[in-house]
Formats: C-alpha cells, sequence, structure tokens
C-alpha cells in the first residue's frame, strides 16, 4: 500500500502517519518529490486500515500495489533513483560505461586494460575474481587475488571497480576492495545470497537470469532491498530463446519496461547478450536509444588470448573508437556523461 500526502502536509503528519505504522509493526518507506511525499507501506497492512488512515491529517489517499514487488515498484518511488559512488553517478540523466575483461588474469592486464577503459570514457572497471561456468574444468578466477590486483587499479587509475560474487564468502571477500557488487545471472534467485547482498552497503548490480521473468527478476531485487540496501542496479543481459546466432537474445523491450514497473536504474550488456564482438557496438546504441542509464562492456588488451569470453571481447581501440562513436547517441538522449 502506498499513503500519497497532501502537498501541503507537514513533516509533522509525515512523522505521525510513520509513527503509527511502526505502532502496527509495519515498515515505512518514504519518498519525497518536489511537492508531494510518498509513504511506501510493507507489511500486513490490515490492523492499520482498521484506524482509518484516510482521515488522518495530511493524506490525500490510499493506493493498494498489486504487485508482488514493492519496494522496487515505482509505484513506491515515483522519482527514478540515482546512485551516487563517490561522485559517479548511475540513473536518472547520468550514463555510466563499466568496461573491463570477463575474467582477472594478472595485475599487469588490469592495468593495462583500466588504462585503456579510462582513455575510452569508462567510469567503472569491471572484472570478475570469482567465475562461475558451465564447465568446471574451465578457469574458475583468482578469487581474493583478483580482487587485490582490481583494488591496485583503482589506486592507480582513479576508476570505480565492480566484480562478481558468487557465494556469502565471497561478498565477506569482495566488500573490502570492490565499489559495486555484482551478482550473476546464474544468481538471480540465490535468495540466501541476494540478503546477504542486502545486509551490505554496498550497491549490488543484479544481472537478469537467463530464463527470467521482468517480473521475477524485480522480486529478486526486492529480496535486497528488503534487507535494507536500496542501492540497486538491474543488467539486462540477455535472455535464453530458441535463437542460435547468438550467445544469449538481448531482450531490448525489458529497458522500457523496467522503467515502467521500477525506479531502478538499468546496464544493458551486449557482450554477454550476443557473445559476438561485431555485434556489440550496433547492440549498445540501440541500448541507449531504448533509454538504458548504461552499458557494461568486455574489454581485453589482447582477446585472443584470454581466459574468458575472448571471442565477446573488444580490444582497447575497438573500445576506444566505440566510445566516440557512442557519444553523440548519448547526448541525443540528454544524458551526462
Amino acid at each position: 500500500m502506498i499513503i500519497v500526502m497532501k502537498p501541503t502536509s507537514t513533516e509533522a503528519d509525515v512523522k505521525n502517519i510513520v509513527n503509527k505504522l511502526e505502532e502496527c509493526g509495519l515498515k515505512a518507506h518514504l519518498s519525497k518529490g518536489e511537492s508531494i511525499t510518498i509513504i511506501g507501506v510493507v507489511g500486513d497492512k490490515h490492523i492499520f486500515l482498521e484506524k482509518n488512515p484516510q482521515l488522518m491529517p495530511g493524506v490525500e489517499k490510499l493506493v493498494h500495489v498489486s504487485e508482488s514487488y514493492k519496494l522496487s515498484n515505482k509505484k513506491f518511488h515515483p522519482e527514478p533513483t540515482v546512485i551516487d559512488i563517490d561522485g559517479v553517478k548511475i540513473g536518472g540523466d547520468n550514463f555510466v560505461i563499466m568496461a573491463g575483461p570477463c575474467a582477472v588474469e594478472s595485475e599487469q592486464q588490469m592495468f593495462e586494460t583500466a588504462e585503456a577503459v579510462l582513455a575510452g570514457g569508462a567510469q567503472i572497471l569491471r572484472g570478475g575474481a570469482y567465475k562461475p561456468r558451465t564447465s568446471p574444468y574451465s578457469f574458475q578466477g583468482l578469487e581474493v587475488d583478483g580482487l587485490k590486483y582490481m583494488a591496485n587499479a583503482r589506486k592507480k587509475y582513479g576508476l570505480k571497480i565492480i566484480s562478481e560474487v558468487t557465494s556469502n564468502a565471497a561478498i565477506e571477500a569482495a566488500k573490502g576492495y570492490v565499489d559495486i557488487i555484482q551478482i550473476g545471472a546464474r544468481n538471480m534467485q540465490n535468495f540466501e545470497l541476494l540478503k546477504t547482498a542486502g545486509k551490505t552497503n554496498i550497491p549490488v548490480m543484479l544481472k537478469r537470469g537467463i530464463s527470467a521473468t521482468i517480473d521475477e527478476w524485480l522480486n529478486a531485487a526486492e529480496y535486497i532491498m528488503s534487507e535494507g540496501n536500496q542501492n540497486v542496479i538491474l543488467c539486462e543481459r540477455g535472455i535464453r530463446t530458441y535463437e542460435t546466432s547468438t550467445r544469449n537474445t538481448l531482450d531490448l523491450s525489458a529497458i522500457p519496461v523496467v522503467k515502467s514497473k521500477s525506479h531502478l536504474p538499468i546496464i544493458v550488456d551486449p557482450s554477454h547478450a550476443t557473445g559476438v564482438r561485431e555485434y556489440v557496438a550496433p547492440l549498445a546504441k540501440a541500448a541507449i536509444a531504448a533509454g538504458a542509464d548504461g552499458l557494461m562492456i568486455e574489454v581485453h588488451p589482447n582477446p585472443a588470448i584470454a581466459l574468458s569470453d575472448g571471442p565477446q571481447s573488444l580490444n582497447p581501440e575497438d573500445f576506444k573508437k566505440l566510445c566516440g562513436e557512442l557519444r553523440p547517441f548519448i547526448e541525443l538522449m540528454g544524458r551526462k556523461f
């Protein structure tokens, strides 16, 4: 349920509602716009409704929310969420590019990549320290050493860093190094992992599961937010269909759908969606046109020898060229980059 306050309501009116909600064992989530304050109510609201809240001072109306996800719902938070990571803003009218290798292989590799993606215009360095792979015999990542290499690259080049976690232990390790925790498609419905991520104060980027509906994706975000962490970023990275020409099928329609349902920012990963580097550029441009808040692009100093996902990775020269091509699209959409 949502309580919409009148434009003339006072701070005392709002505080009175919040106090009464808490007396009923409910959680109140405030969203203050320029002229209207909205109070989102989470929990069994029947006891509170018996108090006739529509007659309380400052209340304009009650709106019942039919969707199972509440905190990630746009009705709870009409204004787009902007996540500020020490000056790097994700969401709103901002545009961000995350770039780097699928897997961290060495400190030298991360230094070379960081220098390249910074020159191209990326604000965030991505790299996989924990790698959930289809085959148990594939490279599984450098784990804590990989996180250390990324942190050293951040210190030298000033980029923020994002890395995937695959377990509660990995979250504990990553907390000391990363600026954004990434939860991959395979773990989108690993609810214990989501809850642990929700108990941190670190922004979380949640990738869409390979066969997940958008409502399932938003409910997964709800698990994180319900534990107290409101800084959630969604990432569309392609879904599984019958098509075999690409690794996955990039669902560009997910961008406007998410924008209509949720206030959370949405990033698009055209690299994992296609699995083919030649397709990354056109889909990156299409994602911007569809309203994405940013891109995640795989970049490797030498894709031919990459230990993971070389065929979809751009080299530094191609990445810099792509960023130059993207700028007019970003500007046309009225975004800050």
